[in-house]
């Protein structure tokens, strides 16, 4: 269930009743009355979570480092980006307020410390063969492709010069995106995809998405990227596991989700569609983020660029009501890509493209720090066995 009862929040949070209520009155955990009785409210299930995880300092050493690797607390130190008081910040700069005048390569240079031209320069230097499709099928499979023919050849990251790096990202970049587009062209990576798909009239749609999209702290696929270049594996190598970690549904693949649930919101109606999915089980797709309670900044600054178009707006409407769920950049990219009329791969596209900006950004950090990221697991299997006549 996504609502919790006063019992079962207090429970979770080990707290006084009048701490959980200050967290609502603070904005901290969102509340709705209970509809089977009005006196008492229910508390939004992953606001409590979250509270309940940031309350190390009651937790024993060895449960707080079990816990490590689960979402929403610490892995990594990164100057990157981070998620704070509901916005997204690229080395302090507010993505949102980037997106309205930004170019992904002007991010690029931002993220990778460097000057715009020297990854103009870069990006200029084709690699052989890169080509692939730009619609159907054939577009991630494409870019698989040519990060995997890369990183079969690439010279490993580890004791490089950070000048020689940046331009190897650069290329890397290139690379991607000459194979998603089907053709090594010039220009923005923005007007490529855009001329890609028949949709230059919509080019600034694209430019504000990729960049929304650059990077988004240590996600799962960023986490992929820096414990391949931990090893000293080459930057090809570290987007490769980006990129084929970004394909799962609960990541980059929410869009497909997504689709399957504006079918069902096509054939029955919105509503109906929200609440057969959640009785379910499963989450609800391109809604919510754990990060921000008050709403995605991503989907925020995306959607202000974008009509209303149903379902989605009939669907986002039922998300909220029944799961006190706000639109996410999932939500945001599919919007972007049925008012454009671009390919059903295009969410997917653009996520990575952006994506591959961070990524990379990440692959240069964590070559500086010279550390292999190796965590210890937590053994939950049987004692050892002696004797127990198995060969």
């Amino acid at each position: 269930m996504v609502w919790m009862t006063v019992a079962e929040a207090l429970d979770v949070l080990n707290v006084r009743p009048q701490t959980l209520y200050a967290n609502v009155s603070r904005g901290k955990i969102r509340a709705k009355p209970d509809q089977d009785d009005p006196r008492r409210s229910l508390y939004h299930r992953d606001d409590v979570l979250r509270m309940a995880r940031r309350a190390n300092g009651r937790r024993k050493v060895e449960i707080v480092s079990s816990q490590a690797m689960q979402y929403g607390d610490p892995v990594l130190a990164s100057a990157i980006s981070t998620a704070a008081g509901g916005k997204l910040l690229y080395r302090g700069h507010d993505a949102a307020a980037l997106a309205a005048t930004a170019s992904l390569e002007s991010v690029a240079a931002l993220l990778w410390e460097c000057a715009p031209a020297e990854i103009e320069a870069a990006l200029g230097e084709r690699a052989e063969g890169a080509g692939g499709h730009a619609s159907g099928a054939g577009a991630p499979a494409a870019g698989l492709q040519a990060l995997a023919r890369r990183a079969a050849v690439d010279a490993p990251s580890l004791g490089r010069a950070p000048a020689s790096l940046r331009a190897e990202a650069a290329q890397v970049l290139a690379s991607l995106v000459d194979a998603m587009t089907g053709r090594a062209d010039a220009g923005p990576v923005s007007l490529r995809l855009a001329r890609a798909w028949h949709a230059e009239v919509h080019e600034d749609l694209l430019r504000r998405a990729l960049v929304l999209m650059a990077d988004h702290e240590l996600n799962a696929s960023t986490f992929a990227t820096r414990v391949t270049i931990s090893t000293g594996a080459s930057l090809a190598a570290g987007v490769l596991a980006g990129f084929t970690t970004l394909t799962g549904p609960l990541h980059g693949g929410a869009a497909q989700e997504f689709a399957q649930l504006i079918a069902h919101a096509q054939a029955t109606n919105a509503d109906e569609a929200v609440r057969t999915w959640l009785e379910s089980g499963r989450p609800l797709p391109a809604f919510g983020h754990p990060l921000y309670s008050g709403g995605d900044p991503r989907a925020k600054a995306l959607l202000r660029q974008l009509p209303k178009i149903q379902p989605y707006e009939a669907l986002a409407i039922a998300a909220e009501r029944q799961a006190g769920e706000l639109p996410n950049i999932d939500y945001a990219l599919s919007l972007l890509s049925a008012h454009c009329g671009l390919p059903k791969e295009a969410p997917f596209v653009l996520f990575a493209v952006g994506r591959c900006v961070g990524w990379l950004a990440h692959a240069l950090e964590q070559v500086q720090a010279n550390r292999l990221i190796r965590p210890r697991a937590r053994y939950t299997g049987p004692a050892e066995i002696i004797n127990a006549g198995i060969y």
